[in-house]
C-alpha cells in the first residue's frame, strides 16, 4: 500500500470534515431556533472548534483501521505467500522457507533476485501482487468508509450546547500525554534492552575486569572458538574522555565568547550575515569533518610539532579533539546567542543605569542569568562529543591502549562499538555483546553530566535568585 496514497486520503478526509464541521457549526450558530434554545451566535464552542472535533472523529476510525493494518499486514502476508508456495516448500526448514518467503516479496516489489527464479518463485509473487493490490483498496475503502461514518456522526452531534472546545482540548492534552509516554518508554526500552545485553556479556566477563582493566583486546573470532579476550574499559573511556576534553577547550571559549559578541556587541546587519554562517557548521556531515581531519589538520599539527620539535602523530587526540570543537561551537554559540537575547532588556538597563559598564553588566547580570540555558548547551556539546564516532574513526587512530599524550594515536568508546558489530561475528558472543555494555557505559555517563548539570544550574539560579 503505497504511503502517498494513504496520507492523500487522510487529508482528504481531515479537509472535508473539517470544511462539513465549519459549514454546520456556523449555519446553526447563524440560524435562530436551531434547537435546544438556541439563540444567533450562541454556540458554546466557536465553529472552528467544531469542525476540528468533526475531522477528529472522521480520522480516528481511519487511522486504526491502517495501523490495525500495519500490524497485521507482514503475517497475512506471509501466510498468504506460504499458501502458494508447493508442498515441497513447505517440507524445508524455517530458515529456507523463509529465505523462499523472502524471495517471492522481493520479486514482487520488483527487486532483484540472486540466481535464477523457480516458476513457482514466480507464480507466487504474480499471486502476492494482486493481493496486495486487492488488500490495499480494502483497506483504504474500509478506512474512508468508516472515517465517513464517524464524520456523519461527529456532524449530528454538533449543536450549541456542545463543549467542543473542552473536548477538542482533551483531546490534545491526551496527544501530548501520549508524546511524553512515548519519550520516556523510548529510554526506557533502550535502557531495558542495553541491560539485558550487557547481563549476558557479565556472565561471561568478569565486570571488575571491565570497569577497571586496563588491555582492551576483544580477539574477535566468527566462529566462538576463540578466546574470550580482555575487556578493559579503561583505555576506551579514557579516550573518549580525553577527546571530549579536547574538543570542549575548543569549542566552549570560541562558542561562548562568539555568543556573547553576536548578542552583546554585533550590529544588526553584521548579526544576521555571521550567525547563520556560523550555524552552517552545524550541517555539515561528520564524514566530511572527519576527511577533513584526516588529509588537513592532522598533517599539519604533525608538521607544526616537528618544527617545534615535538612528535605529533598525524591520527590522534588531539586531532580528533581540534576538529570536533570546531564541529559543536554551533550548539554552543547559537544556543547562547538565543539565551543572552531573551534576557529582558531592563536588567541591563538598571545595571547601566547603577553605574555598570557595558562588560560589568554582561559579567555580572547577563551571563548569570542566561546560565541554565548557557549550561544546557554546554551539556548537549559534550554529550555530542562524546557520541561522536566519523571523526574519531578516521582522525584518532583507532588505537586502544591507555595513553595519557593526546599527541597519540587512541580510540573512544563509540568507535568501539562500531568494531564490535561490524563484519561477521556470533552475536552470542563476547565479542559482540561487549558493545551493549559499552553503550549502556555510554548512557550513565550521559546521565551523569545531567545531574551534574542541573546541580549546577540550581546552585546558581538560587544564588541569582
Amino acid at each position: 500500500m503505497n504511503s502517498l496514497t494513504v496520507a492523500l486520503v487522510l487529508l482528504a478526509l481531515a479537509g472535508l470534515a473539517y470544511q462539513v464541521g465549519l459549514a454546520r457549526s456556523r449555519r446553526l450558530a447563524g440560524v435562530p431556533n436551531a434547537g435546544e434554545g438556541a439563540r444567533p451566535g450562541r454556540l458554546h464552542s466557536r465553529p472552528s472548534y467544531h469542525a476540528v472535533l468533526v475531522a477528529i472523529w472522521c480520522l480516528v476510525p481511519a487511522v486504526a483501521v491502517l495501523l490495525a493494518w500495519a500490524v497485521f499486514d507482514a503475517p497475512l502476508t506471509r501466510a498468504y505467500v506460504t499458501a502458494q508456495l508447493p508442498d515441497t516448500v513447505h517440507a524445508l526448514q524455517d530458515a529456507d522457507l523463509d529465505t523462499v518467503v523472502l524471495r517471492v516479496e522481493q520479486i514482487a516489489s520488483g527487486v532483484g533476485v540472486i540466481g535464477a527464479a523457480e516458476p513457482y518463485e514466480v507464480e507466487a509473487a504474480d499471486a502476492l501482487s494482486r493481493f496486495r493490490s486487492l488488500t490495499g483498496v480494502a483497506v483504504i475503502a474500509l478506512a474512508a468508509g468508516l472515517g465517513i461514518v464517524a464524520l456523519l456522526y461527529a456532524r449530528r452531534r454538533i449543536a450549541p450546547r456542545l463543549r467542543a472546545r473542552n473536548e477538542v482540548e482533551r483531546v490534545i492534552s491526551a496527544l501530548l500525554l501520549l508524546c511524553s509516554a512515548i519519550a520516556i518508554l523510548t529510554t526506557v526500552g533502550i535502557v531495558v534492552a542495553l541491560l539485558g545485553e550487557a547481563i549476558r556479556f557479565f556472565t561471561v566477563v568478569n565486570p571488575a575486569d571491565f570497569f577497571f582493566g586496563t588491555v582492551w583486546n576483544p580477539r574477535f573470532s566468527s566462529t566462538g572458538t576463540g578466546g574470550a579476550g580482555e575487556y578493559g574499559l579503561l583505555p576506551l573511556l579514557w579516550g573518549t574522555i580525553m577527546i571530549s576534553i579536547i574538543a570542549m577547550l575548543v569549542a566552549l571559549p570560541i562558542g561562548l565568547m562568539t555568543a556573547i559578541y553576536l548578542a552583546e556587541y554585533a550590529p544588526r546587519r553584521l548579526r544576521k550575515v555571521v550567525k547563520p554562517v556560523i550555524e552552517v557548521l552545524a550541517g555539515i556531515p561528520t564524514i566530511v569533518y572527519g576527511f577533513f581531519a584526516l588529509v588537513t589538520v592532522g598533517p599539519f599539527l604533525r608538521d607544526l610539532g616537528g618544527a617545534a620539535g615535538l612528535e605529533i602523530s598525524a591520527t590522534s587526540a588531539l586531532t580528533a579533539g581540534i576538529v570536533m570543537g570546531i564541529m559543536i561551537i554551533p550548539f554552543i554559540s547559537s544556543l547562547s546567542d538565543d539565551i543572552i537575547t531573551q534576557v529582558p532588556r531592563v536588567m541591563r538597563d538598571g545595571s547601566l543605569g547603577l553605574g555598570a559598564t557595558h562588560s560589568e553588566t554582561i559579567r555580572r547580570v547577563v551571563l548569570p542569568a542566561a546560565l541554565p540555558g548557557i549550561v544546557g548547551a554546554f551539556l548537549l556539546a559534550v554529550s555530542r562529543a562524546i557520541g561522536e564516532t566519523m571523526i574519531v574513526v578516521l582522525a584518532a587512530g583507532n588505537s586502544p591502549v591507555l595513553r595519557f599524550n593526546p599527541a597519540e594515536p587512541t580510540s573512544t568508546v563509540t568507535v568501539s562499538i562500531v568494531n564490535q558489530l561490524t563484519g561477521d561475528t556470533d552475536f552470542a558472543s563476547p565479542q559482540s555483546l561487549v558493545a551493549f555494555a559499552l553503550g549502556l557505559t555510554l548512557f550513565v555517563l550521559t546521565l551523569i553530566l545531567n545531574v551534574v548539570a542541573l546541580v549546577i544550574v540550581r546552585k546558581y539560579r538560587e544564588r541569582y535568585e
